[in-house]
């Protein structure tokens, strides 16, 4: 066991994201499916998820997070089945103890924008740095993906981890073999301007946190039983024609292609968009725009696309149906230039 050194603050911050296409970065699927090139979309947000650790009792481990309850146990003996299990098991794997770890979440807790991924991002790059290990970005996303997946034993993707580490807009493109590379980026953000496609998305929060594992668990159930092969065939050729409509700026494409992917998805489970989440799907449909739940639905958040004008006009509309529950809002659609980064460090 490392003591955690005496004075030392280290404070990191990532992104979450949005996206397209999400589930495709389940192995399961992107190895059965490779023949048609599986790829997902996401854009990363700067709402930032910042870890800050400082010294702590010895041979304690305390985290504390907004929305659960402060839970410090000897480093001997960090529970993974807890609450906040995946980050234990990081505090773990780095073999740290004498440590506080403090996690502030700029996004809402479980809001399905890839929250506690992020957390695990910005908390192996901050004890990378105390334990003074060099570790790429990517590599940052593989450890937190294999952490996470063990885990949360349930089948998990990587695209939340590799938005945190990367910044920006990006296709993954999964490459399900061999001989490839686990996964190839493909990076939008110098073909487009941000401060450009900023103002043709909205995000909201619609006040119900979400629980990923009820709706993906029905997803994979379906997938391995063969009943489902055939959808999501059609949601890798959506997510392909997404993503070229989106760079050649065919904005009546981009909109058709995410409705008709949100409707397939609606048709395998019904439960992935809430009351909330169906009357902003509706009122996007009704403004010409498209509307999709962000990672696995279920709750959570909703984010919107379309041209300028028609989402300047929708922003009043959902800002009427969120004024109804008192825990939904609109939240800031900032595109993060950069992933993680170590914002403080006094070693």
């Amino acid at each position: 066991m490392m003591q955690y050194p005496k004075n030392q603050i280290v404070t990191t911050s990532a992104p979450c994201r949005i996206d397209f296409g999400g589930t495709l970065d389940i192995s399961l699927l992107h190895y059965t499916l490779r023949h048609l090139k599986p790829c997902t979309f996401n854009v990363a947000l700067d709402m930032r998820t910042r870890v800050t650790i400082r010294p702590y009792t010895k041979d304690q481990v305390k985290i504390s997070s907004k929305g659960f309850t402060d839970a410090s146990f000897s480093a001997d003996n960090l529970p993974f089945d807890h609450p906040l299990g995946l980050m234990f098991a990081i505090a773990s794997y780095y073999r740290i103890t004498g440590a506080h770890i403090h996690i502030d979440s700029s996004s809402p807790p479980r809001s399905a924008l890839g929250g506690s991924s992020t957390a695990a991002v910005a908390l192996i790059a901050a004890l990378s740095s105390v334990v003074d290990e060099t570790i790429t970005p990517h590599q940052i996303a593989q450890l937190a993906y294999q952490i996470e997946s063990n885990v949360a034993r349930v089948p998990c993707g990587i695209q939340d981890q590799l938005a945190a580490v990367s910044g920006g807009v990006n296709i993954w493109h999964f490459g399900a073999s061999p001989a490839a590379p686990q996964f190839t980026q493909e990076c939008l953000s110098p073909k487009m301007d941000h401060s450009d496609f900023q103002k043709h998305i909205l995000i909201a929060y619609c006040g119900v946190p979400h629980e990923s594992k009820d709706i993906n668990g029905q997803w994979i159930k379906q997938f391995l039983q063969g009943t489902s092969r055939k959808q999501w065939q059609q949601i890798v050729h959506l997510t392909h024609t997404f993503t070229k409509a989106l760079l050649n700026q065919d904005w009546s494409t981009v909109v058709s292609t995410m409705n008709d992917e949100v409707g397939i998805r609606l048709q395998m489970t019904p439960d992935v968009l809430d009351k909330t989440g169906k009357l902003l799907r509706q009122s996007a449909i009704d403004n010409q725009c498209a509307a999709r739940f962000t990672g696995a639905g279920g709750g959570g958040c909703m984010w919107a696309i379309g041209e300028i004008a028609n989402i300047d006009k929708l922003r009043d509309v959902w800002q009427t149906i969120l004024n109804s529950h008192s825990d939904a809002s609109l939240l800031q659609n900032k595109i993060a230039d950069c992933g993680v980064i170590i914002e403080g460090d006094n070693k």
